[in-house]
């Protein structure tokens, strides 16, 4: 009740407002905080417009000028015949195709089903190292580097020429010449190890050179046992191709073809190992079709190696894993003999 009287007298008589400490409520006079919000509502002060402030004759022209401008004469069928004229015509959107799955012509199996295994294997501690003899059978790495698709190509020719320019020809000469030489010594100081059954010579572990990728290996190692071979030279009696086995040997209790990398970046995973697959499964074939070998392999294992010492990454080929890289070699290889 009292609320309305007050709205009342706002409406009415706004300039006698002291009249509302007079109004009786509970005996008590009425709270003076409603003074306050009347005086705001008359001390308001008007908005400027700074519209107003503008000359409009000044800018009168402009203004006529802006509005009044006619727009294009252009309309979409014109702009489309010059994109089409500028850009030439817009692909149409197709749905992607998937990539076909190749089978080769030969289907060699990748384990020989005539090879008889004997029932006492040689027992002997000596992995086997049979020499690689001069064939006119091409060798596994020629086989790769003659079939690389344009992308390898591509991206090795640009590494290439980005390694010339910063260290010149007679530098990346010499660059890559370390690289093989490290590779060897690499090579040659695991094969010191198997066949001694030691950790490393002191040698080997002052050499600068390998002291880092003998680090980057041990973990790997200690889960590698009973060497059956190394620096082995490998044929395939039945596809005609050749090549030199790094090692085979157990790995966690699977025996596999091992290959040995050295690298100065990481390769945490298979893909980066590019073709390096596809040489271990070759290799994996290649000894299951050979006499000279009195076992067969479905595993492999690529290891890379480290300068820095960091931990080696092992790449795992399970007997699936090896079966499809199998069927991508037998595809490079028919590609190699159709250009040859």
């Amino acid at each position: 009740l009292v609320r309305m009287k007050f709205l009342q007298l706002l409406s009415r008589k706004p300039g006698k407002l002291g009249m509302l400490f007079q109004i009786p409520f509970c005996q008590n006079q009425f709270p003076y905080l409603c003074l306050a919000t009347s005086t705001c509502l008359y001390s308001k002060k008007k908005k400027v417009n700074g519209y107003e402030q503008v000359d409009q004759e000044k800018y009168k022209n402009l203004v006529y000028s802006v509005t009044s401008y006619k727009t294009s004469a252009q309309t979409p069928e014109t702009i489309l015949e010059e994109d089409n004229l500028l850009y030439g015509p817009p692909d149409k959107h197709r749905p992607p195709v998937k990539a076909e799955t190749k089978t080769p012509k030969n289907c060699v199996p990748l384990i020989n089903p005539d090879k008889r295994i004997p029932l006492l294997s040689s027992e002997s501690n000596l992995p086997m190292k049979i020499s690689l003899q001069k064939t006119k059978m091409p060798s596994v790495t020629r086989i790769l580097q003659q079939t690389m698709s344009p992308q390898q190509v591509f991206y090795l020719e640009r590494w290439k020429q980005k390694m010339i320019q910063e260290l010149g020809k007679d530098g990346f000469e010499e660059y890559t010449k370390n690289l093989f030489l490290q590779g060897e010594l690499f090579h040659a100081a695991l094969e010191s190890i198997f066949l001694s059954e030691e950790v490393t010579t002191k040698e080997q572990r002052e050499d600068v050179a390998i002291s880092g990728y003998l680090s980057s290996v041990q973990h790997v190692l200690k889960d590698v046992s009973e060497v059956k071979a190394l620096e082995s030279a490998v044929q395939h009696e039945t596809l005609q191709y050749l090549g030199l086995v790094d090692c085979v040997a157990k790995y966690r209790g699977q025996l596999c073809v091992i290959d040995w990398k050295t690298s100065e970046k990481p390769k945490p995973f298979l893909k980066n190992t590019f073709d390096n697959p596809l040489q271990v499964a070759a290799y994996i074939g290649a000894i299951n079709h050979d006499a000279n070998y009195d076992f067969q392999v479905s595993c492999g294992l690529i290891v890379v190696a480290y300068k820095n010492g960091s931990p080696a990454h092992p790449h795992f080929m399970d007997p699936d894993l090896c079966s499809q890289y199998w069927n991508k070699w037998l595809l490079r290889l028919e590609e190699y003999m159709d250009k040859n």
